[in-house]
């Protein structure tokens, strides 16, 4: 059985195949269809789904609770962003970046490790 990856996509409107493609948006990488004629893009549905996922939980405010662990402070990570990060706990390589971008904004990245290598690896523009 064929997959939609492997289909042929015709665009209605020009009658031309269309070709694979790739869209970022917001971080995301989308497959995606495109028509070389008239430039309309299909994205692949399970894709699209994914990214409205995340829509939908980046415009949410979560509450969490601040707690003293030891000499430090942690804080809870809702199950649902968890959850919607399959492979956050799955693999141990997995870094949690945090820095104080402003008086009231910490930021936390979840990178792997072979990212934060690399980008240590980098030479700064001048």
């Amino acid at each position: 059985m064929k997959t939609i990856n492997e289909a042929r996509i015709v665009c209605e409107g020009c009658n031309i195949q269309a070709e694979k493609s790739i869209i970022y948006k917001n971080g995301y990488k989308l497959r995606a269809w495109n028509c070389p004629n008239c430039d309309e893009n299909w994205v692949h549905p399970t894709d699209l789904e994914e990214y409205n996922k995340f829509k939908a939980m980046s415009n949410k405010t979560y509450s969490v609770k601040l707690r003293l662990v030891g000499n430090s402070y942690a804080v809870s990570i809702p199950r649902e962003i968890i959850d919607f990060q399959e492979n956050l706990l799955s693999e141990i390589d997995e870094m949690i970046k945090m820095s104080l971008e402003s008086p009231e904004k910490l930021s936390l990245f979840f990178t792997k490790k072979e990212d934060l290598l690399n980008q240590k690896r980098r030479i700064p523009k001048q």
